[in-house]
């Protein structure tokens, strides 16, 4: 009588240690905060600690020429700045200019950038030429201007007098002054927006162009149909930070035209500076800036939440059968 006998297989456990997810995601958020460390000391320290200085300071009488903090005044700074007729108009200014400035800042590096796109050869040179004015410092580019703005022997007063035409008082009429600080800007910093436009074209698929070139389409409509359509987002994105960008107004009008003529072109800025470093008013300074903060806060949150808006929108209609 024969009798079989069956192995049975035996399970080989490794001896290693399992790495769990948990494990690698605590890896992961340990090397993320520690790359982002020295960021965060540089933001807390020149940022975030001046903001709740500045906060502190609002509430008291400070004086930028003496010692200390001076005496407590509760919210009187605040009542001033509210009721100051010099703010208020600051804040007009500042109103005018980014009025003035934000749509040709928006529209004309979009048209510019696709123009540049459909350059077939030497587009390097395009973008070369735009963006490097936005790297000249601002110093530079105004004493550059009020060179070219100079009465009688100005390079752009000579430009109008060979057209036949009176050139605007740049720097001693209030209308002059803008057109003046609106050309400069628009000079400058026209090449930062143009670069975002360029970059986003690029994202843009080739195939779809030419499919709707197979299927008939003009480059003008190529252009409506399909670029500015796919820009819309980035359109947006430069939409807020040309705005953020022209309510922060400093360096021109203040190299350019000291605020002047008359301090009818003075932004709240430099309203805020005059205040703080000529007036010797330090808390006063610092409660307006803690308003004008709230203000560029409020606006920031009114776009993000356009943005979800508009973000949930057009997610909800994909989801639509």
């Amino acid at each position: 009588m024969t009798t079989t006998t069956t192995a049975t297989p035996v399970e080989v456990r490794s001896t290693a240690p399992p790495t769990s997810a948990a494990t690698a995601a605590s890896d992961a958020r340990r090397a993320s905060w520690l790359f982002s460390a020295p960021f965060l000391v540089v933001y807390v320290l020149f940022l975030i600690g001046p903001v709740l200085i500045g906060l502190v300071i609002s509430f008291f009488n400070t004086a930028t020429v003496s010692s200390g903090i001076g005496g407590w005044v509760g919210f009187s700074n605040y009542g001033d700045v509210l009721t100051s007729r010099d703010f208020w108009a600051s804040m007009w200014h500042t109103t005018i200019f980014t009025l003035l400035t934000t749509p040709l800042l928006v529209v004309l590096p979009l048209l510019f950038a696709i123009l540049a796109a459909r350059v077939r050869r030497n587009r390097w040179f395009f973008r070369l030429a735009f963006f490097a004015p936005y790297v000249v410092p601002s110093a530079a580019v105004c004493l550059i201007f009020a060179f070219m703005y100079t009465p009688e022997t100005g390079l752009i007063t000579k430009a109008f007098n060979l057209l036949g035409l009176d050139a605007p008082n740049f720097l001693g009429s209030t209308g002059g002054a803008w057109f003046g600080v609106t050309l400069l800007t628009l000079w400058w910093t026209f090449g930062l927006n143009f670069i975002l436009y360029t970059a986003a074209i690029q994202d843009i698929s080739d195939d779809v162009y030419e499919a709707s070139s197979i299927d008939g389409a003009s480059p003008w409509q190529q252009i409506t149909r399909i670029t500015v359509p796919l820009l819309r987002p980035t359109i947006g994105l430069v939409l807020i930070l040309q705005i953020l960008a022209s309510l922060k107004v400093f360096d021109q009008i203040y190299i350019l035209l000291a605020g002047g003529p008359g301090n009818k072109t003075r932004p709240v800025i430099e309203y805020i500076y005059d205040t703080g470093f000529t007036s010797y008013r330090g808390g006063y300074a610092s409660a307006a800036t803690m308003v004008y903060l709230v203000v560029l806060v409020v606006i920031s949150a009114v776009w993000v939440l356009l943005r979800r808006a508009g973000t949930a929108d057009t997610n909800a209609e994909r989801r639509t059968p």
